[in-house]
C-alpha cells in the first residue's frame, strides 16, 4: 500500500490519454454536466445575493439553521459563505457593519479570518491574531457547536497543548454530542500528520462509528482516517482489512441516501477514492453512481497535488473513467 497515492496518479494520468470520444456510460451523467462542489437548492441563492453585494439571504439561511439548530447544514454553509467571502467580501464587510452583533455575520467572519490565517505563511502568530474573532462567534450563540468546530481548527495549527485541545473538544460535544465537523476536526488532530497516529485516528474514528447513529455522517469516520492512512503511503498503519472495513461502513451510509444527494456528496466522493485504491472497482463505479453530477474538491484536488492539483474536477472525471474501464474489463 506504500505507493498507493502515485500509483493512482499514475493510472489516473494514463486514464486521460486512452479516454475516447463516446464511451459507454454506465448510467454516469456525461461529463459535461458535472459540477464541482455545486451548492444545495438553499445556499445557491444566498451565494448569488452575495456576488451582488446582497448579504440579506445569507443572513436569513444562517440564522434559519441556528433557530433550527441544524447544526451540520450550519458548518456547511459557513464554510462556503466564508470561502466565497475570501475573494469578494464586500457583503460581508456590509453585514457586519450594519449588525455588528450578529451571530451569524460573527460565524463567517471567525471561519474567513481562521481560514486566511491557515493560508499565511506565519500561520501560527497570524492564528494568535484573529483568537478574539473566534471567542467572539462562540459568545454570541451559547448553543452553536460551529465556533467550536472553528477553535478546535484553529487549535491544531496553532500547536495547542493536548489539554486545550481537550477542552475545546468538551465544550464542542456537550453542545452537539455526533457533530461531524467537530469530530473531523479532532480526527485531523490525532492524524499522523499532525500530533497522532494513523492507529489512535483510526481508534477514534471507529468509537466514534459506532456510537453514531445508522445515518449520521459520523458513520464515514473511518473512512477519512483510511483516507489519512492511504494519503500518506501507508507507513506504520492499520492492516487493510481495516481500510475494507471502513470502507464497507461508508457504502452502508451511501446506500441510505438518494441518487446525487447533496448531503453525503463528498463522502461518496472520498468513498469511490478509497475503493479504487484498495481495486474494489465495482463498488467504486457503483458509489459513481450515486455521486451523479456531484464532485467534491476533496478528495480529488490531493490526488492531483503532484503538479495538477488546481483541476479537481478534471482529477474526479479521469477517475470515473478508470473505474468505469477497469469494471468492463473485469467482467470481461
Amino acid at each position: 500500500m506504500g505507493g498507493t497515492m502515485s500509483l493512482l496518479r499514475a493510472l489516473m494520468g494514463s486514464a486521460r490519454t486512452v479516454r475516447s470520444g463516446t464511451p459507454p456510460r454506465d448510467g454516469l451523467p456525461p461529463d459535461g454536466s458535472v459540477l464541482l462542489d455545486a451548492p444545495d437548492d438553499r445556499l445557491g441563492p444566498a451565494l448569488v445575493a452575495a456576488a451582488l453585494g446582497n448579504h440579506i439571504p445569507a443572513a436569513r439561511l444562517l440564522a434559519a439553521t441556528r433557530a433550527a439548530a441544524e447544526w451540520e447544514w450550519r458548518d456547511r454553509y459557513a464554510v462556503r459563505l466564508a470561502a466565497f467571502a475570501h475573494s469578494r467580501g464586500d457583503w460581508l464587510t456590509q453585514w457586519r457593519a450594519r449588525t455588528p452583533d450578529d451571530p451569524d455575520a460573527l460565524l463567517v467572519a471567525a471561519q474567513l479570518a481562521v481560514d486566511r490565517a491557515w493560508a499565511s505563511p506565519a500561520r501560527a502568530e497570524r492564528l494568535r491574531e484573529v483568537e478574539p474573532v473566534v471567542h467572539a462567534a462562540a459568545e454570541a450563540a451559547p448553543r452553536d457547536p460551529v465556533p467550536w468546530r472553528i477553535a478546535l481548527d484553529h487549535a491544531r495549527g496553532g500547536h495547542a497543548a493536548d489539554a486545550l485541545f481537550e477542552a475545546l473538544w468538551e465544550q464542542a460535544v456537550r453542545r452537539s454530542p455526533h457533530h461531524h465537523g467537530c469530530h473531523v476536526a479532532a480526527l485531523e488532530y490525532l492524524s499522523a500528520r499532525w500530533y497522532g497516529s494513523h492507529h489512535a485516528c483510526f481508534d477514534f474514528a471507529e468509537a466514534a462509528a459506532l456510537d453514531a447513529l445508522p445515518g449520521s455522517l459520523v458513520r464515514a469516520l473511518p473512512l477519512r482516517a483510511a483516507h489519512a492512512q492511504l494519503a500518506a503511503g501507508g507507513a506504520g498503519g492499520v492492516p487493510a482489512a481495516r481500510i475494507d472495513a471502513a470502507a464497507d461502513l461508508a457504502i452502508e451510509l451511501s446506500a441510505r441516501h438518494p441518487v446525487g444527494d447533496a448531503w453525503t456528496a463528498e463522502v461518496r466522493n472520498l468513498l469511490a477514492y478509497v475503493l479504487m485504491a484498495r481495486g474494489r472497482w465495482g463498488a467504486a463505479l457503483e458509489q459513481f453512481r450515486l455521486i451523479g453530477a456531484r464532485a467534491t474538491t476533496f478528495p480529488w484536488v490531493a490526488v492531483g497535488s503532484g503538479g495538477d492539483g488546481a483541476d479537481p474536477l478534471g482529477r474526479f472525471l479521469e477517475a470515473r473513467d478508470l473505474v468505469r474501464r477497469a469494471s468492463v474489463r473485469r467482467v470481461r
